[in-house]
Order: structure tokens, then C-alpha cells, then sequence
């Protein structure tokens, strides 16, 4: 053999060594060509506008789900009365403007954020807010009611008034009813007799703070079916607001 025919022996032997390879790398293509991928497989997944599921929730029906975060009624209907005292001229800019506790109580009072000017009040109101009842007390431990109204004229009014709710009471000047403004004191009769036994702060649509017995610092309403028959009248150590306001 000569060295021409060893060459064309040599590259016939590559040659059909490199198709060989070329049908495996094919054969092996075209395998994984045809084989579905899992991603496709996959069953798509759906989400429901508005719906999450906490962490270790099982649903077994999409009933089962629901807001994250799911109000209550009584929130509901707040917000609704709120809604409705709202003015048509506010814009959402003045909403998110205004002090956060102002729309707060805006809210419990059901009152425009407006109406709340005096942040200091609601300041006050917040801090003490759900602070226990004792009698005697005047400490965030627990205070009565003579003693909450006693420090919220001094720390927001500046004004010094008795200690008691009797001496309150004898020491304000009296007013009507209808004739109350945001600090006004409402007496109440809830031990018999003719004494003073509770008292509370105006604020607005009838609504008064105090240190209740059954809750603790609280808001309340002058209607509420408790607090109406048990109402003996208003007194006044400021200024109206409706004065000041001129």
C-alpha cells in the first residue's frame, strides 16, 4: 500500500467516525425534543381578585376565602357614617393631610376631620385611651372619672378645677344642654342621692370622654340608654369654641 492509499483509508476512517457521533448527538436531540417539559405540563395557576390565604389556612372551597384583613360590622357601618359626613369639596389631598388622630376620632365621633381642631384634646384622649377605672386612682394604672376630667383641663385648658365631681359640679358654671361646646363637663347620678357621681368631657355629637367603670377611659354617647336617664346637667370652666372661633 502505497502512502495515497494509506491517506484515503485514514479519512474514511474519520469520516465515518464523525457520522457515528453525529447520529448519536441526534438520536439524543431529538429524544429530549419530543419528551414534554414539565413547564408545560404544569397546570396554570389562577388568582381571585381581592382573595389571599393565611399561611397554614386550608380551603376547601373558594368560600372559605377572604379578605385578609376582614373588617367588621361595626367597623363597617363606621366608616359608612363617616363617609356620610364627609363634604363633597374635600379631596383626597386634605384627607392625607390631616393629623392621622384627628381622622381617628373623626371616625368614633362620627364627625368630619375638620370639625377636630384641638389635637392636643385628642393627644391626651389617645394616651389614656382603655386605661382601667379605680376609684381614687389618677395614675395610667387606673384613674376615676372625677380624676381624668380634672388632669384633661388642666393639661389641655390649663385650668385647675376641683378634684371631686361634686365640687366640679358646684364650681362650674352651669349650662343647658343644648348649649354644650367641646370641654364642657356632663354630670351624671349613678349611685341615687342627689350628688354628683360621674363626669365626663364633651366633644361633639354627643359624644363625651370618661373614665367609665365597666370600660375604662372611653367615648361614649349622651343617648347611649345607660347614660340618658342617668344625665343631670353641664358646666363650663373655658371658653366656648364656637366663641373663639369668631
Amino acid at each position: 500500500m502505497n502512502i495515497k492509499q494509506l491517506l484515503y483509508s485514514l479519512l474514511s476512517v474519520l469520516l465515518l467516525s464523525s457520522c457515528a457521533q453525529l447520529k448519536s448527538l441526534s438520536s439524543r436531540d431529538n429524544s429530549t425534543a419530543t419528551k414534554p417539559s414539565q413547564k408545560s405540563n404544569a397546570k396554570k395557576v389562577r388568582f381571585l381578585d381581592n382573595i389571599s390565604v393565611r399561611p397554614g389556612q386550608v380551603v376547601t372551597s373558594k368560600h372559605a376565602m377572604g379578605p385578609a384583613m376582614p373588617s367588621s360590622d361595626k367597623r363597617k357601618k363606621q366608616r359608612e357614617n363617616y363617609n356620610q359626613y364627609v363634604r363633597p369639596v374635600a379631596n383626597a389631598g386634605d384627607i392625607e393631610r390631616a393629623d392621622w388622630l384627628q381622622l381617628k376620632y373623626a371616625i368614633l365621633l362620627d364627625a368630619t376631620v375638620e370639625t377636630l381642631t384641638n389635637v392636643n384634646l385628642l393627644k391626651l384622649i389617645d394616651e389614656w385611651y382603655g386605661t382601667n377605672y379605680c376609684m381614687g386612682g389618677s395614675t395610667k394604672n387606673c384613674i376615676d372619672c372625677s380624676a381624668f376630667t380634672h388632669i384633661i383641663m388642666q393639661d389641655v385648658y390649663n385650668v385647675n378645677i376641683p378634684r371631686t365631681a361634686q365640687d366640679q359640679f358646684k364650681s362650674s358654671q352651669h349650662i343647658n344642654l343644648e348649649d354644650l361646646e367641646e370641654g364642657d363637663l356632663v354630670f351624671f347620678n349613678t349611685a341615687g342621692g342627689n350628688d354628683m357621681s360621674h363626669v365626663g368631657v364633651y366633644m361633639l355629637n354627643n359624644k363625651f370622654v370618661h373614665a367609665a367603670t365597666s370600660g375604662g377611659v372611653m367615648v361614649s354617647d349622651l343617648n347611649d340608654s345607660y347614660w340618658k336617664p342617668r344625665y343631670r346637667a353641664a358646666g363650663r370652666f373655658v371658653m366656648p369654641t364656637a366663641f373663639l372661633r369668631k
